[in-house]
């Protein structure tokens, strides 16, 4: 049987050139300053004469500074066309582009990105290459075009370059022929694809078919899947995993319907509608966002608090634990009572059960079991055939939170397993009967009670556990994009390229506070005054050290899009598509008014 390369060739549409290779480009990365900050960068590429050799994972001489988003088998070699040059000659009032101005390790004539298709294979001097995906969108090309907007003009004027993966490796140099060994399958050009994942109108049919590419690379096929999945009327799951559209805007006022103690530390808190309305059902894991006046002299308070209740019920539960020096969390232990009035924010969140049949993996540690016990009850009141693996770790049981309203739950369940760890467990509680084991839960427990690698895994607790249970679950085959986290306060900053700094807590920014609406960034505890000198909010969650994540800068990736708990914002500039309902893209909005971000 001939080899895969073989087939290829055999099936060659023309052995005619169909483009030829302008200039080959390299360069290592290095350190660039940019906008007070110092940005490590491999996208100024220079022009080499003569021969290069070409490997599995670069060009020789060349080197990539973010290896999470570029580079790599599928992002071998970056390509970008003449005819693109000519085009933003024009659109840009330009005349001073050289080879590699637009990152790319080859500059060539032909292959415009309306023309070839993920999938095609070419042969360039004596190396064999395959087209994988378009360019990724990155506000390291608008440094090196010195112009910011760049990002999201190659998305929206359809011409991004693609990346080839290198089957064969060889040398390469200027004036090389291109030549096409073999078409892709479906035919879907770059420019197609691109605009698929990026742009407003994902359609299934046409995301179906990109799925059918095996070329296609496995970073675009898991945002291909999740646009599957996602839901179609908003928002763009492709790029993000956005939270549902909120069932009211704002606060609303709920009252305090019922306290119960759950642990030595832990209470539940249940709200409901103050006129006896049916409250609009929550989403297994989502959580509610409470305005607290702990202090009537000081500033409102805002937390949020996973809902622990069942989905569907007439109001909502929220369950507490007790916090050292925790100002919001000990006025609730100790102040609040039935009958009491709340401003809550609609259910929130992306951390949500699955609604698929596959095994699911409920891992949590201390307080961290209050989302899962909201799916549990899901699971349970569909009565779940799933697999359902409940695992849970905490001191002892005065610090066991839901025991015995996880263990009836479990029991109605015909297909649940659950393992508990006591660390320090007292002298009455009983091995066998409160618990499984003694011992934390962590990674070398995990691999001792093998779970399935075909499953869904929710994880909730403090970081380190997090960190190392998802790390085990990697390690052990379930991929990244089946293992879905839920941390407690501020999610870990995204900020790629950017040389890491001593963390700061968040804190008022530098210089006069503005005089404009009233920014409150959530999870960080802070409000500031808007001032025309930030060109969005995220300029201005930067300058005040509150935790962030960006990609482009431009409206394009939604990688900084946010939960907006109330207000409304401007776009300028305007996103390429515009985020869910309830959602921001920080990276380029001004408030309109008072908002509150989920930071």
């Amino acid at each position: 049987m001939r080899s895969g390369m073989q087939q290829a060739e055999s099936a060659e549409p023309s052995r005619h050139p169909v483009g030829r290779l302008v200039s080959v480009n390299v360069g290592m990365p290095k350190d660039v300053p940019w906008q007070g900050k110092t940005v490590f960068t491999g996208v100024f590429k220079d022009p080499v004469i003569g021969p290069r050799r070409v490997g599995r994972l670069n060009i020789d001489g060349d080197g990539q500074g973010d290896r999470a988003g570029h580079g790599g088998e599928q992002r071998a070699v970056f390509v970008y066309q003449l005819d693109s040059y000519r085009y933003w000659e024009q659109e840009l009032g330009r005349d001073d582009f050289v080879p590699g101005q637009f990152g790319e390790n080859l500059t060539i004539e032909g292959l415009s990105d309306d023309e070839v298709c993920i999938g095609d294979r070419y042969r360039i001097g004596s190396a064999v290459f395959e087209i994988t995906q378009p360019r990724v969108t990155c506000y390291r090309v608008g440094i090196r075009m010195n112009d910011p907007r760049i990002p999201a003009l190659l998305v929206s004027h359809h011409r991004p370059g693609f990346y080839f993966r290198v089957l064969e490796e060889g040398e390469v140099q200027a004036g090389d022929e291109i030549i096409k060994l073999a078409s892709g399958p479906e035919g879907m050009t770059v420019a197609e694809v691109d605009a698929l994942l990026y742009l407003p109108g994902h359609s299934r049919q046409r995301v179906a078919r990109a799925l059918r590419i095996p070329a296609l690379s496995p970073g675009w096929q898991t945002s291909f899947q999740a646009l599957l999945a996602g839901d179609a009327d908003g928002g763009n799951a492709g790029l993000v995993a956005a939270s549902p559209p909120p069932a009211w805007t704002g606060f609303r006022r709920l009252n305090v319907s019922a306290v119960a103690r759950e642990s030595d530390s832990v209470i539940s808190i249940s709200f409901a509608d103050p006129g006896g309305a049916p409250l609009p059902p929550a989403r297994p894991g989502q959580y509610l966002t409470l305005r607290i006046q702990a202090d009537e002299q000081g500033r409102s308070l805002l937390r949020n608090y996973s809902l622990s209740g069942p989905p569907g019920a007439d109001r909502y539960r929220i369950s507490v634990k007790r916090e050292l020096q925790g100002v919001a969390s000990d006025y609730l232990h100790t102040r609040v009572a039935v009958g009491d009035t709340f401003d809550v924010a609609a259910p929130r969140g992306t951390f949500i059960l699955d609604e698929t049949q596959t095994p699911i993996l409920l891992i949590s540690a201390g307080i961290g079991a209050t989302p899962m016990l909201a799916m549990l009850h899901a699971l349970a009141k569909e009565q779940s055939n799933r697999e359902i693996w409940w695992l849970h770790g905490a001191r002892s049981g005065r610090d066991h939170p839901f025991a015995a309203e996880a263990r009836a739950l479990l029991a109605s369940l015909p297909n649940a397993r659950t393992h508990v760890c006591y660390s320090r467990p007292d002298h009455d509680d009983l091995e066998g009967r409160d618990f499984d084991s003694v011992g934390r839960l962590a990674t070398p427990l995990l691999v001792e009670l093998d779970p399935p690698r075909n499953a869904e895994a929710y994880i909730c607790g403090p970081t380190a556990f997090m960190d190392d249970i998802s790390g085990g679950l990697a390690a052990m085959g379930i991929g990244a994009v089946h293992i879905h986290t839920e941390p407690f306060g501020p999610a870990p900053s995204v900020t790629p390229g950017i040389a890491a700094k001593p963390s700061r807590a968040p804190h008022p920014p530098p210089g006069r506070p503005g005089n404009g609406p009233t920014i409150e960034f959530a999870r960080s505890n802070l409000a500031i005054p808007w001032s025309g000198d930030y060109a969005s909010v995220l300029e201005l969650a930067e300058a005040c050290d509150v935790p962030v994540r960006w990609s482009c800068r431009t409206g394009v990736c939604h990688t900084c899009e946010t939960t907006l708990v109330t207000g409304t914002v401007d776009y300028n500039p305007d996103p390429v598509e515009p985020p869910e309902g309830g959602s921001v893209l920080i990276c380029c909005s001004q408030p309109q008014n008072d908002v509150v971000i989920d930071l």
